[in-house]
This record gives C-alpha cells, structure tokens and sequence, in this order.
C-alpha cells in the first residue's frame, strides 16, 4: 500500500482538494524552515487571506526540523522516530466542518484504510473538551480516551491569536518491546507512539488571555507519514521501514555490515542524505550563514560518521539513485535533478574531506585533556579552521558524555551568530498585516496586461497607506500605495525588479517607484505630486524601464543556455538580478571561469542575438511544460499551468518575467564582470541594450584619452614602449643605488662653525647631495664636481654664510673651460676640459677661504 496516495484519494473522496507540497523554504520571516503541514495555509488560518472557494485541503508536505526553534538534528540517529526531513500528511478545513467529521474521517482512516487494530489505538483530548470526548466515545472504549492538560494537547500559533485544543491518537506497540518507566501516553519511551495530531482551532486568544470563540472554527491535522509507514511494516524503528532501509543496505555495500554498535552512524548519513537531496532540489545552496548554514551542518554531520565507517572520500552521491527509487515516483524533481545534486553534495564532501583529518587530531588531542567541559576555544577553532559545525563537536562529545563550554564558545562565535541570524529571518512578503484579505474578497486578484502593452488606462480600485490600510484618497505630496484593475506595471519576481514609470491624471504626473505583488495582488508604491488621488479615479499608465528590463531578461536567458553549452548541463541558476541598465546572474560551477570561456560564452551570445531568434511564450499545463525539456528555476513550485518562453531551441525555461519579441533586439551583449559568490557558487555581471553602448561608449573614450597619454595611436605599441622605458629606468636606478651605496664619504672639514665640503663624486647627483648637505647644517660651503661623458659637472650650494653662490661657481668654472651662474645659495656650471678637474677643486677652496 502506498500510505501517501491512499491518504490523499481517501480525502479526495472526502470532497477536499488535493495540496502540493510548498517549498521547503516558506514565505514566512519567522520561520527558517516549513516545519508543519499548516504551514502554507497559516495565512489563511490568521486571517490574512479569505478562505478558498472550497475550504477542505489534504496534502502531504515536506517538512524541515534542523534549524531556529524546531530542530530536531541532534536526535536523529539516537531515537527510532526522529527525522531531519519528514513528511507529512494532513486534513484541513477553513470553517467547514470541525470535530465531529474530523474524529470521525481519522478514526475511519486508521482503522478502515489502514485497518491498524482497535486494541492498539489510544486517544488523549484535552481535559476541558467534553465535546471531542463524548464524540470520541461513539468510536472508541471510554477507557482508552485519556484526558490531558495545555502542556500537551492544546495549540497555539502564538501568544495571541487563532488557539485551540487537540487530540491526538496512539498505537501502542507492546509492552513486550517497550516496558520502562517513561513508557507511557504522554512518557518519553517509545511504547506508546503519537501517530496523528487534530486540532481544533476554535478560539482567538486575547492580549489579556481571554480566549474568544470563533465565528468559523477550523481543523489542522497532521501525521507523519515515517512513523505511520514503520507500523503498517510491522518494524519498531522507522529506519527498519522501506523508507530507509534500501539506504542504509546501499551504504553498506559501500563500507561494512552495521553492526549494533555503529548502526547509527548508517541511519544518520542515510536521514541526512535524503535531507540534503530534497534541500538542494529546492534551491538552497550551501553556505557560511542561514539556511545554507543549516545544510552544511547536515552534511558533514554524515560525512563525519562516514569518517568513522572507515569512508576517506566522497561518498554520499553514491546513495542518491537509491532514494529516487523509493521517492521519485512521488517526487520526480529529484531524478530531473539528480546530476546536479550528487555533483554538489560531492563538492562539499571533498571540501569537508580536505580538513576533516587535521579537525579530528586536533579534537582527539583536546579530548585527552578533557575531563567534563570541553575548551569552547578550541571547539570555536573546529568550526572556524576546520569546518565542523559546533553541533557536530556536541555530538561527537555526547558519545563520551561530555559537554562544550559553551560560555566561550559563544563569546568568540558572537559575531558570526548575529550575522547568521540576520541572513535568514526576513524571507517573505514585507507586509503581512494589511488590508490583503479585505481586498482580496471585495475585488480579487487585479489583470496584469505588461506582456502585451507598456502603457494603459485604468481604475483605480484601492488605495492603500504606508502600513497597507485602504484609504479613501491619496494626499498631495504623499506616497502610498495603489491597486489598479489593470496595470502594465510588473510586479518584482523571478530575479526581474519591480516596475517603476509614471500615473498620469488630468495631465498631472505621479511618479510609481516600485511594484510588488502581496498575497497575489499588484500593487504599486506610487508618490502624489501636486494633486489628490481618489479611489475610482481613471488614470494614464505607462511603464518607463520596462523595455530595456525586458532585453537584460532575455539576455540572462541566452546566458544560462551559453554557459550549460560552454560547461556542462549540471550549470543551475543560483539567482539573478534583472533591471534596465545591468543583469546579474549566479550559477554553480566549482571554480572561476577563464578569459578564453568567458570570450566565448560572450560570443555564443552575441552570435544568438544577431541571428534575431523570435522569441515564444506559451501557457502549458504541467505536464506538457515538462516535455519540453524547459529550465525551471530551482525552489520554485509551480501549478497545474506554466508559463514557458523559448527563443527556439537554444533556450527554453519556466517564467513568468517580461522578454523580446527576438534576440535582435537585445542589441549586443557584454561581460563585465566574473566572480566568486560563496563555495561553489559563481557570479556573471553583464549589460546589452542601451547599457551595452554606454559601456562601449566608455571604453572608446578612455582609449582616446590613452592615446592621448601614450603618445601612440596604436596602444599596445605604446603602452609597450612605456613598459621598456619604464624598465631601463629602474635598471638606471638600479644601478645608481649600487654605486651610491659604493661612493666614498664625502671630504668635509670645518672652519669655525662652518661646514666645508668640496669634493669630486662619481656617480650620484650632486644637486641632490648639496640639498640633503643644506638639510643637515646650519652654515654651509658646498662645491661638487663630477665627470660625466668626459665633461665636467659643477655645482655649488651656500647657507647662512655671506658669499654667493653665483660668484664662487663663475671663478672656478672657467679652469674647466666652462662657465655657468646661478642665484646666491645655489649655481651650477658645464666644463669641457676634464683633465684640470683638481686644479678646479684647489681653486674653489682657495676662493672660499679667501672670501669667508
């Protein structure tokens, strides 16, 4: 029996719509995971969105408990029940039926479809709720319902809000297995196993406590589809089932039999596995921070324990073809996907492989000095140096019963901790308490027309504040924001930004800054400009980037079909920025790309555009989108029609963005720039259209102005010759600061407090020597020679002394056969007679002291 479908069509039958499973990333700033079944309808439940036209839902949801306040890691592979990933089926209903048929279809369920025996199931309610009791007792001895308190079967979203009480039914899986003191409903032990939660969501908790009654109660159920699966098997540990026994025989035919003792090192690395496959098949890659973060832990979580299997490479990928067999029928995104996620489960197995060996010494080494507290230092030092995650250090010190001193550990881990925080709280609409429902029941979902038209008339169906409460009118001056019946303004998704253009209204301009879509409305943040908006007001629009937004989109399509051409078909988008002047696109690939790949990835490009593909867009079911062979955007779930452009048959992908009618009228196509995102991730910075002549237009006019520098029409050539003057000149140098470094002291004496120096020097130059003289002395006489192409260089410097310069060069040159002059502290002169250099040298001192 294939418990998930038998579940859905038995509600099918119901009358309830059958749900796909949400993301496993949820449009929700509070949570870092989908942890529930009710998660995707948790708007719904609080009110925000109105209820669907038919309210009774069934789904099976995957479901993350690893990260923020639901975290189940550390007990997975220590219990028979726990799970990293699970998944799990539920009923719903929004205001339609409640307890009575919710009882009733579970009951039905577990003892009809399932046919679990009566004699094994038990019932716990909460102790106020006479009602699901005396229904419970139309089904079940009254002896097997147990009444409990808050702690345990009464729910609550929050402190304030939708709350109600709970009952959830247990399989009792004898006493013959199972026998200690926490054993028991409500206990600890395993005996007596929660398979099936219902709530019955009947009240509004007030800030003063007081619980409400709600006009239209609900029902959210949940059972886990793992725990259900290992008791219909008739095993007692959930990784005995089919779920995950094939893995865990896949991986020991890659190591050793398990034995008793190393049992949970194979049901970790296969629970782990199976978490890190769907995780990747949904867009999350792995990082330093959030969500990635979360997977990274997981990952090397199992690669530890397949360190202690005996594994010292890669071998994760190894396993995947198996979970495909026992999922993929149901998920068959992980076959569409399987290259691409043993590719990048190998990537961060090798490069946790590479210190694993070093963090293990340096954890053993700590160990031996370890009593009960490990160094939180060194623990920081595992996680910063070596990549082991600290909950990793937890686990392998729980085996020797210790503990981390995690004081430390969190002192040096402050920083990062505040970081990590931060990159993943936040994902979700930025607004969530608006007038979204009120809108939505008035008016539904308004009609973008931007893939036909840029510009349009319209109404004004809404207006709305800051804070997203409808407002009759929109002040002079103000910004807020506004629904249209029909906009041609695209709202932010799928990596394109937001439209901005203008309102135009009685030939008075309004400027629309940004458009976004909340809870399928979109809706425009517009400023007023010196007049009044009134809602029914019909208004002008016209999208102003929108043209050349649309080129960069195309462009960023060409560009992930040139680099799976150029690097192989395992090339995923990672995440993209689309506006009018530049496109941004990340993809995985292990490395940075060369010049000669990004040449050519530019020329497939622009080759593409200039062969003016006309462009196509069709909306295809599911099911006919999927032979297309089309590119869909890893994370994103789609519904039962897509949308597919395609520029023949280079590119074809899911979206939903703005495109060209044909590659001719993205222009040109430029690289400007590749590089590194995170581990295995890289970053393609590119423009075309208008963007692409300004940067063209740059390029020329710096060329220009460089030739101009160079002297040299040709660049190179000059640029070249630059380069060799350059180089000859530092060999000038070079040479210069050798002799220098072999000149002789200079010849100084003193006469008085004056300092005299009057010398022949050989090489450096000596109008540099009589200024560093002239720094150094208060009083100075200064007089150089120095013979240079076999004539003779003088100079002369004074200061603080009465003589001039001038004077004292003009008596001595001459001897030289030269002459020269100059102001009063400083003069210099040529001479060509180098052979009466020391006559010179005597008549400069006889000068001096004679006129000093």
């Amino acid at each position: 029996m294939d418990i998930r479908i038998e579940f859905l069509n038995y509600f099918k039958q119901k009358g309830h719509d059958i749900v796909g499973s949400m993301s496993l990333v949820p449009n929700d700033p509070t949570l870092m995971f989908v942890n529930a079944g009710m998660v995707q309808f948790k708007d719904i439940f609080l009110g925000t969105l109105p209820i669907p036209k038919n309210p009774k839902i069934t789904s099976c949801q995957l479901c993350l408990r690893a990260g923020g306040k639901h975290n189940d890691l550390e007990n997975v592979g220590y219990t028979s029940r726990h799970h990293t990933l699970f998944e799990m089926l539920g009923n719903f209903s929004f205001g339609d039926y409640f307890k009575e048929d919710a009882i009733a279809h579970a009951w039905e369920f577990i003892t009809k479809n399932l046919e679990l025996p009566i004699e094994k199931l038990w019932v716990t309610i909460h102790n106020s709720d006479d009602e699901a009791y005396n229904i419970w007792t139309k089904h079940i001895d009254k002896n097997r319902i147990i009444k409990c308190g808050d702690k345990d079967n009464f729910w609550s979203m929050g402190d304030i809000g939708a709350c109600g009480p709970c009952s959830e039914i247990f399989y009792d899986q004898g006493s013959e297995h199972f026998n200690s003191n926490e054993d028991k409903i409500g206990g600890e032990g395993d005996r007596f196993l929660e398979i099936w939660n219902l709530v019955f969501m009947q009240y509004d908790r007030q800030k003063d406590g007081a619980l409400v009654p709600l006009p239209k109660p609900s029902i959210d159920t949940g059972m886990g589809l793992e725990r259900i699966t290992a008791i219909k098997e008739g095993v007692l540990n959930n990784f005995d089932s089919s779920t995950f026994k094939p893995m865990i025989e896949e991986i020991e035919s890659l190591s050793q039999k398990a034995t008793e003792k190393n049992i949970g090192s194979y049901r970790i690395i296969a629970d782990h596995t199976r978490a890190v496959s769907f995780m990747l098949s949904d867009g999350i890659l792995f990082d330093k921070v959030g969500r990635g973060y979360v997977m990274r832990r997981i990952l090397r979580r199992a690669v530890r324990h397949g360190y202690l299997l005996g594994f010292r490479k890669p071998f994760m990928a190894n396993i995947i073809d198996t979970l495909i067999k026992i999922v993929g029928e149901y998920y068959s995104f992980l076959e569409d996907k399987k290259d691409y996620i043993q590719e990048q489960i190998t990537l961060e197995e090798k490069r946790f492989f590479k210190t694993i060996d070093k963090g293990m010494n340096l954890f053993n080494e700590e160990l031996k000095k370890t009593k009960k507290q490990f160094n939180g230092e060194v623990a920081f030092k595992l996680y910063d140096t070596y990549g082991f995650p600290l909950d990793l250090t937890e686990d392998m010190l729980r085996e020797k019963d210790m503990i981390v001193n995690n004081e430390i550990f969190d002192k040096c881990m402050n920083g990062q901790r505040t970081k990590a925080k931060a990159a993943w709280k936040g994902s979700g609409d930025i607004a969530k308490n608006g007038d979204f429902k009120l809108l939505l029941e008035k008016y539904g979902k308004n009609k973008f027309v931007g893939y036909d038209s840029t510009e349009c008339k319209s109404k004004i169906v809404a207006l709305l504040d800051d804070n997203f409460k409808q407002i009759e009118t929109l002040e002079n001056n103000s910004i807020g924001w506004i629904m249209l019946d029909k906009t041609p303004f695209y709202a932010e998704s799928g990596g394109q930004i937001g439209s901005c253009g203008t309102l135009i209204k009685n030939n008075k301009i309004s400027i629309i800054h940004n458009t976004k879509m909340f809870f399928g409305l979109n809706l425009s943040k517009i400023e007023t400009k010196n007049y009044i908006l009134n809602t029914n007001d019909i208004v002008e629009l016209k999208d102003i980037q929108i043209n050349e937004i649309a080129k960069h989109h195309s462009a960023t399509h060409l560009l992930q079909s040139a680099l799976k051409q150029m690097l192989g078909d395992t090339v995923t988008q990672a995440g993209s920025l689309n506006d009018d002047k530049r496109l941004r696109f990340d993809f995985t690939y292990p490395k940075a790309m060369s010049d000669n790949e990004l040449n050519k990835v530019e020329d497939i490009v622009n080759k593409w555009i200039e062969q003016g593909i006309r462009g196509k867009v069709e909306e295809l079911s599911i099911d006919e989108a999927k032979k297309t062979n089309a590119i869909a955007m890893f994370g994103e779930k789609y519904g039962k029609t897509v949308r597919v452009v395609s520029f023949g048959d280079i590119s074809i992908e899911f979206c939903c963005g703005t495109h060209v009618k044909s590659t001719a009228q993205i222009g040109s196509f430029y690289i400007t720039k590749e590089s590194g995102v995170s581990a295995g991730v890289r970053r393609i910075e590119a423009v075309c259209g208008k963007s692409a002549r300004t940067y063209i237009k740059n390029i020329i006019y710096k060329m220009i102005k460089l030739e101009t520098e160079v002297k040299n029409k040709d660049l190179l050539l000059g640029i070249a010759k630059l380069k060799e003057q350059i180089k000859s000149l530092k060999t000038e140098l070079k040479l210069k600061d050798i002799q220098n470094n072999n000149q002789n002291p200079l010849k100084e004496e003193m006469n008085g407090d004056i300092k005299i120096i009057i010398d022949i020097i050989k090489n450096e130059d000596i109008k540099n020597i009589i200024d560093k003289q002239k720094n150094k002395n208060d009083k100075l006489a200064i007089f150089l020679f120095q013979i240079k192409d076999n004539k003779v260089l003088m100079a002369c410097g004074i200061k603080n002394i009465d003589l001039k310069a001038g004077d004292w060069i003009k008596a001595v040159a001459p001897i030289v056969s030269g002459n020269g002059g100059g102001r009063s502290d400083f003069a210099q002169a040529g001479g060509k007679d180098a052979s009466k250099i020391q006559e010179a040298k005597a008549k400069a001192m006889k000068f001096l002291k004679e006129n000093i």
